[in-house]
């Protein structure tokens, strides 16, 4: 699917798996694993694993991780719930590690 006109999007850094489109980038403020994050409203070409509580830099959330659907690492997590009101906005939202990703069509 590359060398396709249309829409700036990101793919896994790993195998180029198109996983999400810059469009539903809600923030680039955010604190990954291995660095720098994106917040985005959806992810595709993805598999979510299993929900765990994490404590986070922002409190306890339910989370689980998500990988490319093609070679399987781990690109970043679904925010399942935010136990703090103030977090609520997160949750069904993916973070997109930096790292993981990479820029296509810009």
């Amino acid at each position: 699917m590359k060398g396709l006109i249309g829409p700036s999007l990101y793919s896994c850094c790993n195998c180029g798996n198109h996983v999400a489109l810059h469009d539903d980038v809600i923030s680039k403020a955010f604190q990954g694993r291995n660095g720098r994050a994106f917040l985005f409203s959806h992810a595709m070409n993805i598999t979510v694993g299993q929900k765990e509580d994490r404590e986070l830099m922002t409190g306890l959330h339910t989370v689980a991780d998500v990988y490319c659907s093609d070679c399987n690492v781990v690109i970043g997590w679904k925010f399942e719930r935010a136990y703090d009101e103030t977090q609520k906005y997160k949750e069904g939202k993916y973070i997109l590690e930096k790292s993981k990703i990479v820029r296509e069509n810009w």
